[in-house]
C-alpha cells in the first residue's frame, strides 16, 4: 500500500487539484500514493450544514465547531489509524524539508484544513493535532497549504520524481539553499556560463557547488548558517 493521505476540507472539490498533474498526479494514477477528502459539512446537524460558530469572549470572525470538526478527523483517521494529524495554521511550527523526508517514509498524514478565524483549541488538543505553518503569513484556508505540503512529500516518494541524485541536491537537503545551475548555451546575451562548469574536473566542480551553495546561504538565508531546523514530533497519534 503506498503513502495515503487524507484532507478534511470544507472544499474537498479543490482536490487533487495541482496535485493531479505532473508528476505526483503521475505518481497517484499509479497507485504510488492515494489521496481522499472528507468534507466536515457532512457531520453537521442543521440546515444550514454549519460548521463554524461565534467565538466566546468576542471578536472578529467565526470559529470552526469542535464537535463538527472532531468527527470528521475521526472519520479521516478512525481508531488504529497511525498515520500522523497536522492542522495547518499561521501559528503552528514551520514545516520544513526535515518534516517532508519523515512523512514520505511514513503511511501517510491526515491533513485538517482551517477556515474562518481557526479551529477551536479542543480539537486541537483533544486528537493530538501537531500545528503546523508553511510561512509566516496568513491565507484565507489551509487548503493551499495541503497543496505544498504533499506535493514536497510526495516527490520524495520511491520512484515519484525518477532521480535519487536529483533529491540528494536540492535546496534544504544538508542545511544549505541549491547552488545555481547552467545549460547550453555556453553564451546567452553575452553571459557566459562559468568556466570551472566546462572543465570536466568533477572533483573541482563539486567544490565550487558547494562554495556557491555557502555563499548563497550566507547572502539569502543566513538563519540556515548554523542552525538547525526543528522536526515535528510525527509519531502515530
Amino acid at each position: 500500500m503506498g503513502f495515503a493521505a487524507s484532507v478534511v476540507t470544507i472544499f474537498p472539490e479543490m482536490f487533487p487539484g495541482p496535485l493531479g498533474q505532473s508528476l505526483t498526479g503521475k505518481a497517484l494514477e499509479r497507485g504510488d500514493w492515494s489521496l481522499d477528502t472528507v468534507n466536515p459539512r457532512s457531520f453537521t446537524h442543521d440546515r444550514h450544514q454549519s460548521v463554524d460558530d461565534t467565538p466566546f469572549g468576542g471578536g472578529a470572525g467565526m470559529v470552526m465547531r469542535p464537535d463538527v470538526i472532531a468527527a470528521a478527523i475521526d472519520a479521516a483517521a478512525p481508531p488504529g489509524d497511525e498515520r500522523p494529524r497536522i492542522y495547518l495554521t499561521p501559528r503552528g511550527r514551520r514545516f520544513v524539508q526535515a518534516d517532508a523526508r519523515r512523512l514520505a517514509e511514513g503511511p501517510g498524514v491526515v491533513l485538517l484544513c482551517g477556515r474562518y478565524e481557526g479551529v477551536d483549541q479542543r480539537v486541537v488538543e483533544a486528537r493530538g493535532l501537531d500545528e503546523v505553518s508553511i510561512g509566516d503569513f496568513v491565507l484565507s484556508g489551509g487548503e493551499l497549504a495541503a497543496f505544498l505540503v504533499l506535493d514536497a512529500v510526495v516527490r520524495l516518494l520511491p520512484g515519484v520524481l525518477g532521480s535519487a541524485s536529483s533529491l540528494a541536491e536540492e535546496s534544504f537537503e544538508d542545511g544549505l539553499l541549491e547552488y545555481p545551475h547552467y545549460t547550453r548555451p555556453a553564451t546567452w546575451e553575452g553571459r557566459p556560463v562559468p568556466e570551472i562548469l566546462l572543465s570536466g574536473h568533477h572533483a573541482r566542480i563539486r567544490d565550487w557547488r558547494k562554495d556557491q551553495a555557502k555563499a548563497v546561504t550566507a547572502s539569502r538565508r543566513p538563519d540556515l548558517i548554523g542552525a538547525k531546523n526543528v522536526e515535528l514530533h510525527l509519531e502515530g497519534n
